[in-house]
């Protein structure tokens, strides 16, 4: 089974990893954790944490293009371990406030879980969409068009990092559908910074390119951040 990815919330300014989802200029507490575990660069070479400003200029910037996507070319909820839980299981596994019992098949009752996103409690897991924080769409535009159908089922199914993959209420999920910043951001107001450091991380991670008008969203959510870090882990 995936490894748990909640971890206690901290207080901002303790937070020197992946993110910080900080109200300029006061320290709130985060519904996501920050993540553990060796930091890389995009390009593989070692860092402590770029400051999310940082991060976003490590970004390549390029035209999107959606000649040829289709949903189907990415392969979605395999079950690599062989644990009888798919990947969309294994998330609501990981990021559960309250354990659901796990039943035969991996079957999930009860449980309980808090969507970043709009920030809410949700207590039935139907009512959860697991979310690609980089739309599959908005991949495929940014270099996974380029990527063999191995490697798209590697981005769709990500569990090796904590940023790439959120349990999230269905609302603001259906919303968001495969906008990028400078079209949505979640509409709770503490899940700002936690959101920008979550989608650099993910494009950094799978060295996807990114267009101006998201550099630019992402630069101006950026200035309100200022405990915001990002490590990165490159995809194998």
């Amino acid at each position: 089974m995936f490894s748990a990815r909640r971890l206690a919330a901290v207080a901002c300014p303790l937070l020197v990893l992946s993110a910080a989802a900080c109200t300029p200029g006061a320290a709130h507490q985060d519904a996501k954790p920050p993540s553990a575990g060796p930091s890389a660069s995009s390009s593989g070479g070692k860092n402590d944490g770029l400051r999310l400003t940082d991060a976003i200029g490590r970004l390549k910037v390029a035209r999107e293009s959606r000649s040829g996507y289709e949903r189907d070319r990415f392969r979605l909820w395999t079950d690599a371990d062989h644990d009888g839980c798919d990947t969309r299981k294994e998330v609501l596994l990981a990021e559960a406030v309250k354990k659901p019992r796990q039943g035969k098949s991996c079957k999930l009752t009860g449980g309980s879980w808090r969507s970043y996103y709009d920030d809410k409690t949700v207590t039935d897991a139907r009512k959860l969409d697991i979310d690609h924080v980089v739309p599959l769409a908005e991949a495929w535009d940014s270099g996974a068009s380029k990527w063999t159908p191995e490697r798209r089922e590697q981005y769709a199914n990500d569990l090796g990092s904590e940023r790439s993959l959120v349990a999230v209420s269905l609302g603001p999920n259906r919303t968001k559908g495969d906008k990028d910043p400078a079209e949505w951001m979640p509409p709770a107001k503490d899940a700002t910074c936690t959101y920008a450091t979550d989608w650099v991380t993910a494009k950094l991670r799978w060295q996807l390119t990114a267009d101006r008008a998201e550099i630019k969203a992402l630069r101006t959510t950026a200035a309100g951040c200022k405990d915001a870090t990002v490590t990165v882990t490159p995809a194998p």
